[in-house]
Formats: structure tokens, C-alpha cells, sequence
């Protein structure tokens, strides 16, 4: 599963703006931020060149300093063996920290805990009530659910069908919310959930913030799985998973 570098690089990083201002480059690099770069801070590099992590058009970019620091370098850099020695530093200057952004901003967005609160895997999705898909993810994580290894939070939105904000509505407007939606999905095609025709002012600002942040990452279907590797870094399956990519998101049965 690819890292999230085209979702990852579309938010702000406050932080690394800030440290950016914090330093004095030498000219060739303030010409690159000139053009739009972000610059995200220092690497070690071969060769006496000088690296810097950059955010440039959604993308990490590597810069390297020449020894003079008059002229710099854009773009990947391989030794004898044909290691990209850019990979690394971009991974831990840049789309590590975006990966710790994405993760908090899901943490506190509006979402249905499905499973044990102490279960050790948490997994987000982004999940319409019309979603067939979702429906099918629900069914495949039984096992894992019911075993108490994994959470799933169901960051509730409304894009497939008239109803589908309503039924969201609904769900999070329940006594219960999470047994709600226990009952939703296990009836499938034969669920009764019911959609709110007037939306309280409360729940219609989950949704909307709901929506915000899966327009922010570029979302346009559900699910929108969202899952931390054995490594910790963040991964994405959109749309229900084949069985074997299972354990990938969900862990060992």
C-alpha cells in the first residue's frame, strides 16, 4: 500500500512554516521558497552538499546546497547502488509529520466507535449509511471487532443518496449511537434507519465538519479506510478490501 503523499502534502503545516521563517537559508534556497517552496529544514547529503526537505506543488522535494552555496540542486540523488538517498530525509522531514496530522485531524472529528474502546488497532472511515461498501467493510472486520483487536470510528457523512445525510443524522442523534449502528449495518438491505428531515444545528455541524475534512483530503467516495502500518505509518484503502489486504489494515486474526 503507497503512503498518502497526494492526500498528505494538501495540509498546512503550520509548524514547519514556522520553522521556516525561524531560519536564515543561504540565497539559492530563499530563491526556491521565492517560487512557492516550503522549506521544512537540513539534511545531512554526500558529496559536500548540503540537503533541505520542501513542500513544493503538493509534493516533498529534495534540494541540495552546493559546497560553494551558490548554486542548488532539485530533485532525487542515488549513490553507486541506485539507493535514493532523498527518500529517507522527505519521509522524516516532511510526509511523517503530515502523516501525524491527518491521524489528529481524524481523532477529532465526529465519529461512531465501533468495537472495544481498548482494542489496540484503531481504524477510521469515512462511511455514508447508503454505502454498500461500508456495509461490506462492516461485515469483513466482524471477526477482528468481536475479538476486542480492533476499533473502527465511522467518521459519518452523507454523499451517496437525498438520505444520506439524514440517516447520518440519525445515527449520531441516537441514545445509543454505536448500537444504532451495530443494527443499521447488520440489517444491510433490510435496515429501518430512518433519516432526520430537520437536522439539529448541532449534529448538521459534525456533518458538515465531516465533510470539510474528507473534501480537504481529496475524498470522493466511501470507504475511505485509514489505517497505521506495522511501521506506524499512515496507509489508505479506498473501497471495501480484497481478503487479502485484510490483515494489512486490521492486523493477525
Amino acid at each position: 500500500m503507497p503512503r498518502l503523499r497526494h492526500l498528505l502534502t494538501l495540509l498546512p503545516l503550520t509548524l514547519a512554516a514556522a520553522l521556516a521563517h525561524a531560519e536564515d537559508w543561504p540565497a539559492p534556497i530563499k530563491q526556491i521558497e521565492a517560487k512557492g517552496a516550503k522549506i521544512i529544514g537540513k539534511f545531512d547529503a554526500p558529496s559536500g552538499l548540503t540537503g533541505y526537505a520542501a513542500q513544493y506543488q503538493n509534493r516533498g522535494m529534495a534540494l541540495y546546497l552546493t559546497a560553494d552555496g551558490k548554486h542548488v540542486i532539485a530533485g532525487s540523488l542515488y549513490d553507486a547502488q541506485g539507493n535514493d538517498l532523498s527518500n529517507a530525509p522527505l519521509e522524516k522531514l516532511v510526509y511523517a509529520p503530515m502523516a501525524k496530522e491527518v491521524w489528529a485531524k481524524m481523532e477529532k472529528s465526529s465519529w461512531i466507535q465501533d468495537g472495544d474502546v481498548k482494542a489496540p488497532r484503531i481504524v477510521y472511515l469515512f462511511s455514508d449509511p447508503n454505502c454498500p461498501y461500508c456495509n461490506m467493510f462492516w461485515e469483513q472486520a466482524r471477526p477482528w471487532v468481536k475479538a476486542g483487536k480492533v476499533q473502527l470510528r465511522h467518521i459519518m457523512v452523507g454523499i451517496i443518496r437525498e438520505d444520506s445525510p439524514g440517516k447520518s443524522a440519525a445515527l449520531f442523534a441516537a441514545k445509543d449511537p454505536q448500537k444504532a449502528l451495530e443494527e443499521h449495518e447488520a440489517a444491510g438491505k433490510g435496515s429501518k434507519l430512518q433519516a432526520l428531515t430537520k437536522i439539529p444545528a448541532d449534529i448538521e455541524a459534525k456533518l458538515d465538519a465531516n465533510m470539510k475534512l474528507m473534501d480537504e483530503l481529496e475524498l470522493s467516495a466511501t470507504p475511505a479506510i485509514f489505517y497505521l502500518d506495522d511501521k506506524g505509518g499512515l496507509q489508505q484503502q479506498q473501497g471495501a478490501p480484497s481478503p487479502d489486504k485484510l490483515e494489512k489494515i486490521l492486523g493477525a486474526k
